[in-house]
């Protein structure tokens, strides 16, 4: 295991130095494996988290080709996350997922495939970006309009 994996790891899945570090270990140096690890970390830290108050959040609108768009909002615990690159990506991926995939409603998105990595679901999605901000994020609300 070398300072390369450890940093490559942190990159993809967003894991502090201490997590990569560790989960490359229990995986004997298997970075396959040490990717499973920490999503499956990441995902029981989010459910850990979903109790807490919702008291931030950003309303995201995107237009595709300008005949189809969403209005969203997605709620986070403080304002400082609503402006980080992890939030701010996961409200466009949301948006996008929604002019491309025209769900009925939340739940219903929530089980869908990701367009961008179709191996895994827009909840997964949300709970990794719960993983790397720290905070509880739920979608509120969207509305989907098309010519």
């Amino acid at each position: 295991m070398s300072k390369e994996d450890i940093k490559k790891l942190r990159e993809e899945t967003g894991a502090g130095v201490m997590d990569a570090k560790r989960a490359l270990e229990e995986a004997g140096g298997d970075f396959g494996k040490a990717m499973e690890i920490i999503k499956e970390r990441g995902i029981v830290k989010a459910d850990k988290k979903s109790d807490r108050e919702i008291k931030a959040g950003i309303v995201k609108a995107y237009v595709h080709n300008n005949r189809v768009g969403t209005v969203l909002r997605l709620g986070c615990e403080t304002d400082f996350v609503t402006k980080s690159d992890p939030f701010q990506e996961l409200a466009q991926n949301l948006a996008m997922q929604i002019v491309a995939m025209d769900p009925e409603d939340i739940d219903g998105l929530l089980k869908q495939a990701f367009i961008k990595d179709e191996s895994q679901t827009i909840e997964e999605l949300i709970k990794q970006t719960i993983a790397k901000t720290g905070e509880n994020i739920r979608l509120d609300e969207f509305y989907r309009l098309e010519l």
